[in-house]
């Protein structure tokens, strides 16, 4: 007879094996009576949404140290808020954080709402951000599924159908699992499991604390679960980049509309991104072809960016000069980067 999971053997494993991470609070302080930071549980939710735990630490590290408190998030300059974030990507969730940060002070006193339904009137937070921050902050019944939660709740299940028509049915199943007690620890263990056991490929399945009870474990049909859809291609856009400056060093550099990709965020003038873009050059100026291309690939589409470099003391028609001594290219989003890192070489002025 199969045995069915028990969550206390996943809270018992993870008691002993949690990951350790600048947001969280370790199971063994917070059972001696430390509570989660519900601004740090937020913050990191937010920066984790569709960006891996590496990617984000250094970031989270960052925010914290020159922001501590949703107090001095709200106050400060969107500008600083979007250089911090740039590299991040998904740039609407810095949008979103600033408006968040700045709701909580206005609407709520400066303390987090503590229920799914509040939080979900918040900027930016959605059906999992809410539940993981009930759940994590406040210890509030709330099922948190993410992808390592739907492979372990395939797995477990050996569900066949596959993702994403699946997440209702693993949703479900998780929901069915989650405990009464200790909701921030149960749901975070589910998450480790599939972070570090349960993983993509090769599974460690001979260390697995729900090993007895997994169906998929005991079909020998682990490792080929879950099941997706084939992706769609991703279509190639094309684009052009216009990087100029002028004889004192400055920088010809815009603040891109604050709706569509990379909103808000500071970048090269350029044209469309589109299978035929038009020219918009800022300014009249002996542009010149850098001869390499940029490519960079967002969620939806495939891009590469023509550099065209000028040296002028032209006027532009859009953007503004930034003095060298103020412009930081780690400031600007990845793709505009590599832009700079192309067309820097041809404009030299030393």
């Amino acid at each position: 007879m199969r045995e069915t999971p028990d969550p206390q053997s996943l809270l018992d494993w993870y008691d002993a094996h949690a990951r350790a991470m600048p947001w969280r609070v370790p199971p063994a302080d917070k059972q001696a009576g430390v509570r989660p930071d519900p601004y740090r549980v937020w913050l990191s939710e937010i920066m984790l949404q569709q960006t891996t735990v590496a990617a984000v630490k250094d970031y989270f590290i960052k925010f914290t140290t020159l922001w501590p408190d949703v107090r001095a998030l709200a106050a400060a300059e969107d500008a600083d808020v979007m250089a911090a974030w740039a590299g991040l990507g998904y740039y609407a969730r810095a949008r979103n954080l600033l408006k968040c940060a700045r709701a909580v002070m206005a609407d709520h006193g400066g303390q987090f709402p503590d229920t799914v339904e509040a939080l979900q009137t918040l900027p930016g937070i959605g059906p999992y951000t809410s539940a993981a921050i009930a759940s994590i902050a406040f210890d509030r019944q709330a099922t948190v599924v993410d992808g390592n939660v739907e492979r372990v709740m395939s797995r477990l299940y050996a569900v066949d159908t596959p993702l994403p028509t699946a997440k209702p049915e693993l949703t479900a199943l998780a929901t069915v699992l989650t405990p009464d007690a200790r909701q921030g620890d149960y749901n975070q263990a589910v998450m480790d499991l599939g972070a570090t056991i349960c993983t993509p490929k090769s599974p460690a399945c001979g260390i697995c604390p729900w090993m007895a009870g997994c169906m998929a474990r005991s079909q020998g049909i682990a490792a080929t679960l879950p099941r997706k859809l084939p992706k769609k291609q991703k279509p190639t856009r094309l684009g052009i980049a216009y990087v100029a400056r002028r004889a004192d060093g400055a920088w010809l550099l815009e603040t891109r509309p604050e709706k569509g990709l990379l909103g808000g965020m500071l970048g090269w003038p350029g044209s469309d991104w589109s299978e035929a873009p038009a020219p918009a050059q800022p300014m009249e100026a002996k542009w010149q072809e850098t001869g390499v291309e940029v490519r960079h690939t967002f969620t939806h589409f495939h891009l590469k960016l023509q550099v065209l470099t000028a040296v002028t003391d032209s006027e532009p028609n859009r953007g503004q000069f930034i003095a060298h001594s103020q412009f930081r290219p780690a400031d600007l989003p990845t793709v505009m980067r590599k832009v700079y890192d192309v067309a820097s070489p041809a404009l030299d002025l030393d």
